[in-house]
């Protein structure tokens, strides 16, 4: 057939057109559909590839679907997005069980394309479609949530509830309630929180096709009561004590305040009396005033925030006595010196402390081969009692009964401790000594008594019976042996202000002072 001249104008003047510069030939886009995925009862997943614009701008893609065939842009479609390139496209409120036919489309100014068809069939059933209810009622251990099925997926709900954990994204594999079936809302009471923690919570629904879980939401359990230890109380005088104690959490709370809380009776609590050290954690010390000597306090540490207030582990000290008295009655006067409180005056019982009489030597011989338990006076005489007190063999002192209950006879490094108190290189036998020469022999070198000691000079009685030495030296024992049959004693002097220190034969009768426990 001959072609008319029409077609052949037609012909020429567009190839005129097309190799004109600047000229180009606008025509409409070229876009494929992608697969369907993620089928559901009501909803799946395709998209599209839009590979040419036909040199105009793409003003909208999508995919378009209906249940006929060749579906347009005209009935229900996504919308997502412009330009060329891959898109991703979320088909939803569909009917279960139905074929659908769904076309990528993509519409540039000269009209509107569609890519390949697609068909797929919505599945009969999904899992339960749920919200989680917001979070209400915290406590430190509680909370309250729920949910509501708003779909049952199309099978009866079996299980619901809420499930929670301190990490993201929780499953009915972490901590869960149980709350009945069926669709509908409930209330979930969650139970076993730690204080002061953050959870997440979703709630959740399982049918035979799975389980549906709702939005995540977080919340944090309210703040814990503060961790709060007691230190050692320790008696400082007869009135005074020092203690004290370390916040070691806040609980999740700021501490507004803090110290020690004290009484005769345990666990005292802030409605005793009490300290105040400030607020926040940490470490404090507490200094404890008007108390009543020789007797014994409880001490709890205390921190208190807007939970409520803690309590440290309860404690005990006993304050200083002003006096104490030995197994047969003896009253003797007590000082503190640094953390140490000895007697001010010789011992002088001459029973143990359990009612055994000690026995009482006077005779040379008898002394010198004594291989028990032993004491006299000096000389002999019981005008040297009240003084100097008595004179111990080491026997006596190793029972561990010659002082009174709570008391005991200084160890060798006690003593040592008495010295350090007065620095290491100052005499420390001036400042124990008693001053004057009532009871010392003159000159009594450097005697100034600086805390009240009054050490006196009882003299000894050594290991073959003799008497030595009263108002001019006097001998105390210690609790250490230096061997087999020798002590370490300590030993002062009417012409020196030193410190002697050395050991002596257990046979050696020796003054006696003792250190509280």
């Amino acid at each position: 057939m001959k072609k008319r001249p029409e077609f052949y104008i037609f012909l020429l003047i567009s190839l005129f057109l097309l190799f004109i510069p600047g000229c180009v030939i606008l025509r409409p886009p070229s876009v494929s559909t992608n697969a369907i995925s993620d089928i559901g009862p009501t909803s799946a997943t395709s998209g599209g590839n839009v590979t040419n614009d036909g040199n105009a701008d793409i003003l909208v893609r999508g995919v378009c679907w209906d249940t006929k065939k060749s579906p347009t842009a005209e009935d229900t479609r996504t919308t997502d997005g412009y330009g060329v390139g891959s898109f991703t496209s979320n088909i939803t409120q569909l009917t279960p069980n139905t074929l659908y036919y769904v076309r990528a489309y993509a519409i540039n100014s000269e009209g509107t394309s569609y890519g390949n068809q697609i068909t797929f069939t919505t599945n009969q059933y999904s899992v339960p479609t749920i919200t989680t209810t917001s979070v209400s009622g915290i406590t430190q251990t509680t909370a309250v949530s729920g949910g509501n099925i708003t779909n049952g997926g199309g099978v009866e709900v079996t299980a619901r509830g809420v499930c929670w954990s301190t990490h993201t994204v929780p499953t009915v594999a972490d901590s869960k309630t149980s709350n009945g079936t069926g669709e509908g809302t409930y209330t979930s009471n969650i139970t076993g929180l730690t204080g002061n923690t953050k959870y997440y919570v979703r709630a959740y629904a399982t049918n035979s096709e799975g389980t549906g879980y709702g939005e995540e939401l977080s919340f944090t359990s309210s703040p814990l009561l503060p961790a709060v230890t007691t230190a050692d109380p320790i008696a400082t005088s007869t009135t005074t004590g020092t203690a004290g104690g370390t916040a070691t959490s806040d609980g999740g709370s700021a501490i507004t305040a803090r110290g020690v809380c004290w009484n005769t009776t345990e666990n005292p609590t802030t409605a005793n009396s009490k300290t105040t050290n400030g607020t926040g954690t940490g470490t404090f010390i507490s200094y404890i005033t008007g108390l009543t000597a020789n007797t014994t306090f409880n001490v709890r540490a205390y921190a208190t925030n807007s939970v409520g207030t803690a309590y440290g582990a309860n404690k005990t000290f006993t304050t200083d006595p002003v006096t104490i008295v030995d197994n047969d009655g003896n009253t003797y006067n007590v000082i503190r010196i640094g953390t140490q409180v000895w007697m001010k005056e010789n011992l002088k019982t001459t029973t143990f402390n359990d009612d055994v009489a000690i026995a009482y030597v006077t005779g040379t011989t008898a002394w010198a081969n004594l291989t028990s338990h032993g004491y006299c006076w000096y000389n002999n005489d019981t005008g040297n009692k009240n003084t100097y007190g008595a004179l111990y063999n080491w026997y006596a002192v190793a029972s561990g009964k010659l002082c009174p209950v709570g008391w005991h006879i200084p160890s060798d490094d006690e003593c040592i401790e008495l010295e350090d108190y007065f620095g290491f290189t100052i005499p420390a036998g001036g400042k124990l000594k008693e001053t004057g020469t009532t009871h010392w022999a003159s000159p009594n070198t450097g005697a100034t008594d600086e805390v009240g000691f009054k050490a006196l000079p009882g003299g000894l009685r050594t290991e073959t019976g003799t008497f030595q030495f009263i108002t001019n030296y006097g001998y105390w024992w210690t609790s250490t042996e230096y061997n087999t049959h020798n002590e370490w004693y300590r030993e002062l002097e009417y012409n020196s202000d030193n410190v002697v220190r050395y050991y002596k034969d257990d046979n050696n009768g020796m003054s006696v002072r003792c250190i509280k426990d």
